[in-house]
């Protein structure tokens, strides 16, 4: 009988706990079956590892010397396996492309773009409200790529093996009821705006609604908001005319709503694409971020405020120009 790696295991987990009773529970067997593992270990190895006390076990000299070994290897072996099971988990996913989006209108340029580079690929997607729990999830390898967003002075935390590309930045602004008063305006002015009720996304670890509340603070005191609703529930409330909210520039309006520019564009809302280093899509970044930028334009251009904006406001409208590969 030759030793294995599961053997040091057992030695290992008897010197720790300095009981065959304990060892037996955190290895999840019996106390005889310990028992029996650890004789076969001794006849293998040639000697007593351990000697039997009142109050447990103590290793002998030969125990200590094995110990010592097992030590030394034991975290290589484990270094071993997670390497190739992240290996064989990454190999498996060039089959399955797992992508995520917050609630930004790019996803579906994502999916096309990952179609096109990797065409016999199966595509799945999940979204979130969120940006953070998407990047938990392509840190923990639960996604290859993810659209994301932030906003300027909560901007999103850097994480290891996590490219963040940065795309565009874009204003924030109003989202109004088509019957609203100020929607006949060309831009809405925010202190006017901060007089009705609004309805606000949840708040939560991605800090859209600190951001929202930090720059309303600046006009004087916050506005009312009893309505606590994001994606079409939101969307639904300011439909109503109960309340007014704000919206990404690139918001295609609905029946119902009106988006309109804030004066002096005091919002700003940065997309970001996101890939794992290791994911199959890195060696695509740059091509991928090209398509999904393609796809970015064409939405803004189906966007008749966004266009408006951009040729009122011509120098801030250099600022959205989206990055290129490498760009930070």
């Amino acid at each position: 009988m030759d030793l294995e790696v599961r053997h040091l295991r057992v030695v290992c987990a008897i010197a720790e706990s300095g009981s065959l009773t304990r060892a037996a529970a955190s290895l999840r067997m019996t106390q005889p079956g310990v028992s029996a593992q650890l004789r076969r270990i001794e006849r293998i190895l040639g000697g007593t590892l351990f000697e039997r006390r009142q109050a447990g076990v103590a290793p002998t000299a030969l125990g200590e010397l094995v110990l010592c070994r097992a030590r030394a290897i034991l975290p290589g072996v484990d270094g071993l396996l997670a390497d190739t099971a992240r290996a064989a988990h990454r190999q498996a996913a060039i089959a399955r492309i797992r992508l995520g989006s917050v609630g930004a209108p790019l996803l579906g340029h994502l999916i096309l773009a990952v179609r096109q580079v990797l065409p016999e690929v199966e595509v799945t997607t999940r979204c979130q409200y969120s940006a953070l729990p998407l990047l938990d999830d392509l840190t923990d390898d639960r996604l290859e790529a993810a659209v994301l967003g932030d906003n300027p002075g909560c901007e999103l935390p850097p994480r290891d093996g996590v490219v963040q590309q940065p795309l565009v930045t874009e204003p924030v602004f109003a989202l109004l009821p088509a019957g609203h008063p100020l929607a006949a305006r060309d831009e809405v002015d925010l202190a006017r705006l901060r007089e009705e009720e609004w309805a606000v996304p949840r708040a939560d670890n991605d800090r859209t609604r600190e951001y929202w509340s930090s720059i309303l603070a600046l006009t004087g005191r916050h506005p009312h908001a009893p309505y606590e609703a994001e994606g079409r529930q939101l969307i639904e409330i300011v439909r109503a005319g109960l309340a007014v909210s704000l919206c990404q520039a690139t918001f295609i309006e609905v029946p119902g709503v009106a988006v309109r520019p804030l004066a002096g564009n005091p919002l700003w809302y940065r997309h970001i694409l996101a890939w794992h280093r290791e994911s199959p899509l890195a060696v695509h970044g740059p091509e991928i971020l090209r398509r999904v930028g393609d796809g970015y334009e064409a939405i803004r251009a189906a966007s008749p405020a966004y266009a408006v904006w951009r040729e009122r406001n011509p120098e801030k409208a250099m600022l959205t120009e989206r990055a290129r590969p490498g760009q930070g």
